[in-house]
């Protein structure tokens, strides 16, 4: 009896543990799931803009914009421009600062057919690849999320222009919509589903200089010790007086070095500058977290910001005394926060704010930014500093900019002044 009971047990074992092999063999699935998770530690973002909220001004022209909906019926065509090589490409789509939830029903993404220039309609076909969330082609994005997409095989050279298209039916309720206004690329809306059309040009589509909805590429790299260099300002950074459609911002015009030599040309950036921003309140400050800890690959990240602080602080010493002190002890927490996940940062100096009856020129002002930039270049806390200042000031009149860099309001540069910023940077810091 007790042989029987053996015999009976050994079988019942075996035939389980054959069973279970079975079933392993039966999921493949879950396997390439594991196999596609382990590739996350090689994705850097390879193209990022901070999302904001759309102000009036800047939401859609009609009919894309109606009393309480905006983008009825409506695709969204954009483009961007993506740091390094990179097989397979993550989209993220913000609803961050968004009042309702966003239906996304078609997605895609292709190469530009102008390889050279942002702001086209037209695709090269045979690149287009639609675009699934969470394995589904339409979702929903919650008010105040985002959405990562799924891996997408889209081969990307570095410095490539790649198109994405989305269709919204039902548009989103409201007219709180998550966007990047100053995008200096035109992007282009037309009625109905257009997200694999090659090309809008004989359509009627409507051109917007504005992105919206989309905040970040991810790129899959293979090559050893990529990653990605985060930068946080305002419109210095975010390129105003730049060229539409060029991409001819400094950060631009940096990657551009990076790429040409060979011990940085794993490195992507992610210009997470916003017009208008400042470091103190919910802006350059509140948005570490968001705008660059979240992100993938970040290694390094420089801090160009605090001259619209001190430009819209009353000019009172007493104020303006106030404002140098906060802005030190807020880039004393940038560090500290960012060095917690091993990022390294390092302080850019505000450049020249234009004449002394400009309203950010006013001496009391000019002597705020001389002290917070003695300050950036002395203290030590940075681990290394970035002499923008020193780069574009006029040798004679240390608040002017060099006429040849103006852009013509005196505080903003032009394409040429964006440039010097780019070629005065260290590549060793990134190497």
């Amino acid at each position: 009896m007790a042989n029987i009971l053996f015999n009976f047990s050994l079988k019942a074992a075996l035939q389980a543990t054959l069973a279970f092999f079975a079933v392993a063999d039966a999921l493949p699935s879950i396997n390439n799931a594991r196999a596609e998770t382990s590739y996350d530690a090689s994705y850097v973002t390879v193209w990022g803009a901070s999302p904001q909220l759309t102000e009036p001004n800047n939401l859609p022209p009609p009919p894309f914009n109606q009393t309480g909906l905006v983008f009825e019926d409506t695709t969204i065509r954009q483009t961007v421009k993506v740091s390094l090589k990179t097989d397979f490409l993550r989209l993220q789509v913000s609803n961050v600062l968004g009042g309702t939830d966003l239906t996304l029903n078609a997605v895609t993404i292709a190469l530009s057919s102008n390889s050279s220039s942002a702001g086209g309609s037209e695709i090269n076909e045979d690149t287009l690849q639609d675009v699934a969330f969470s394995g589904s082609s339409s979702f929903i994005v919650p008010a105040g999320a985002l959405a990562i997409s799924d891996s997408i095989h889209l081969s990307v050279q570095a410095e490539s222009i790649v198109t994405i298209s989305i269709y919204l039916q039902s548009g989103q309720a409201g007219n709180r919509v998550t966007s990047h206004p100053g995008s200096r690329t035109t992007s282009w809306l037309i009625k109905g589903n257009h997200v694999r059309d090659a090309s809008l040009q004989d359509q009627d589509a409507v051109g917007v200089d504005h992105w919206y909805l989309i905040s970040a590429l991810e790129g899959r790299t293979l090559a050893a010790g990529a990653s990605t260099i985060a930068m946080i300002g305002d419109s210095i950074t975010d390129g105003r007086g730049s060229t539409t459609n060029t991409n001819n911002r400094w950060p631009d015009q940096f990657l551009s070095r990076l790429q040409r030599s060979d011990s940085t040309s794993n490195t992507a950036i992610l210009n997470q500058a916003s017009g208008g921003n400042r470091v103190l309140g919910f802006n350059g400050y509140g948005q570490i977290d968001r705008d660059v800890i979240a992100h993938s690959g970040v290694k390094y990240c420089i801090v160009l910001i605090g001259i619209n602080d001190i430009g819209t602080t009353p000019t009172t010493p007493e104020s303006q005394q106030e404002v140098v002190q906060r802005l030190i002890e807020a880039y004393r927490q940038i560090i500290t926060r960012l060095h917690r996940h091993d990022i390294f940062v390092y302080g850019g100096t505000m450049t020249p704010p234009g004449p002394k009856d400009s309203d950010y020129g006013h001496p009391e002002r000019e002597k705020s930014r001389q002290a917070v930039n003695k300050w950036i270049r002395q203290s030590g806390v940075f681990d290394e500093v970035i002499d923008f200042d020193a780069m574009v000031k006029d040798p004679s009149n240390a608040q002017l900019l060099r006429k040849e860099y103006d852009s013509g309001d005196g505080l903003h540069l032009n394409p040429r002044g964006y440039k010097a910023m780019a070629d005065g940077i260290d590549l060793g810091l990134f190497s």
